[in-house]
């Protein structure tokens, strides 16, 4: 039986990866930010696993906070097979361009508490001699666009840091994952006119998230298509993509 980290437990994709992970045995420790949905979805996988749930609330932009936390989740379960971080926030483009304050808060928030909890989770694998890293990224990350390039660059930032955190554990039996979905169905995104076969289910997001590290690849994007859709828009042209309203 696994014992996985679940951080940003209450986002749709990590509750249906969870749910996922449980169905094939697995006892969780979950961290979040509401705490009464963290209690539902504790409820929730407790039934389906059979096991007890840990988990607590926490503002995972308090980035000394990390070490503790992740002491706390090595007391309860006894080691960590496998760390998911899912947590991020999608900030307003057009108020982050008026505001470098709301832009350096969106970094934070969507790299640098990312790469804090990388960082010691990685270190911690290493001592330990194996486990499995696997963190949200973005297609946005590919390519910054005018429409949300604040939020690209810090999922652009995210995915160079895991690359070249791969790069450096290779060949120990360490396991880190980078998961690129494409427009996805979520309350991060219910203001967002959701229409055609690119928009995806959490569900499916989770799907090939259990299947990346089940494989051990190292970078999916989600749904499969978006790996040749991104390779379509980074090969156009800078002086024909500035032009581009998208």
């Amino acid at each position: 039986m696994r014992n996985i980290l679940i951080v940003g437990a209450t986002s749709a994709i990590a509750e249906a990866a969870a749910r996922r992970f449980a169905a094939s045995g697995a006892r969780f420790y979950l961290v979040g930010r509401n705490a009464e949905k963290l209690a539902a979805i504790t409820r929730d996988l407790e039934i389906r696993s059979g096991q007890p749930v840990h988990g607590e609330s926490l503002d995972l932009d308090l980035l000394d906070q990390h070490p503790a936390l992740l002491e706390r989740v090595e007391q309860a379960l006894g080691g960590i097979d496998i760390a998911l971080i899912a947590h991020g926030m999608l900030p307003d483009q057009e108020a982050c361009q008026r505001s470098v304050a709301m832009t350096l808060a969106a970094i934070h928030t969507n790299a640098l508490s990312a790469i804090s909890l990388a960082t010691l989770l990685a270190n911690a694998f290493e001592a330990r001699g194996r486990g499995a890293l696997v963190v949200i990224g973005s297609v946005a990350g590919d390519r910054g666009r005018r429409s949300n390039y604040v939020y690209g660059a810090a999922k652009g930032m995210v995915g160079l840091f895991l690359q070249g955190l791969r790069n450096r554990l290779s060949g120990k039996d360490i396991q880190i994952i980078t998961v690129k979905p494409g427009f996805v169905d979520t309350p991060m995104t219910a203001t967002f006119e959701k229409k055609g076969l690119l928009w995806a289910q959490p569900d499916q997001i989770a799907k090939g998230i259990v299947a990346a590290v089940e494989h051990r690849r190292d970078v999916v994007y989600l749904p499969w298509f978006w790996r040749w859709i991104m390779l379509v828009i980074l090969h156009i042209p800078e002086r024909v993509f500035k032009r581009m309203k998208i």
